[in-house]
């Protein structure tokens, strides 16, 4: 598993101080609120404060402190390490531990890896782009098992789907 968590992207400059507008990618963006340790290239930054819009959060980081600093951050990630990362309730998963694990069915039928993690209205999907694409809804009715520590998740055959 991987060390590091995504939590957002920077998507650009906010302010003549160095403060970064930060697309998010959790499910809370209540959660900017908390960080206090951040990763960017893997290289730690403190989180001086944070500001909430309605989709984005506006941080400022300790060492970035002009916009021209700021702009050489566009399009970087923002991570928190695993162990700082929220706590998820049983049956849940980081969508970075699902991505690439193995999809095989219960007859040992092996489909590939998943490629990406798309979130709908309802539910989500695996996506499984290489060989023959494949889309799979994330339903107690088809998803069988997800063992994110062996990358594998098992699932009922395909020609079973109603």
């Amino acid at each position: 598993m991987k060390q590091f968590i995504t939590v957002g992207q920077i998507i650009n400059t906010h302010g003549l101080n160095g403060e970064v507008k930060v697309y998010p990618l959790t499910d809370d963006i209540k959660r900017f609120r908390k960080l206090k340790k951040i990763y960017i290239n893997e290289v730690e930054r403190q989180v001086v404060w944070c500001k909430l819009q309605a989709d984005r959060a506006i941080l400022k980081i300790e060492g970035i402190d002009s916009i021209e600093d700021a702009v050489k951050y566009k399009e970087k990630y923002i991570e928190v390490s695993r162990e700082d990362a929220v706590k998820l309730p049983e049956g849940r998963y980081f969508v970075t531990d699902i991505i690439g694990c193995t999809v095989v069915d219960e007859n040992g039928v092996d489909y590939g890896k998943i490629y990406d993690v798309i979130h709908t209205k309802n539910n989500d999907v695996y996506w499984i782009k290489e060989g023959k694409e494949l889309l799979i809804p994330v339903l107690k009715e088809i998803v069988v098992n997800i063992d994110v520590e062996n990358q594998k998740i098992t699932i009922k055959p395909v020609e079973t789907w109603q």
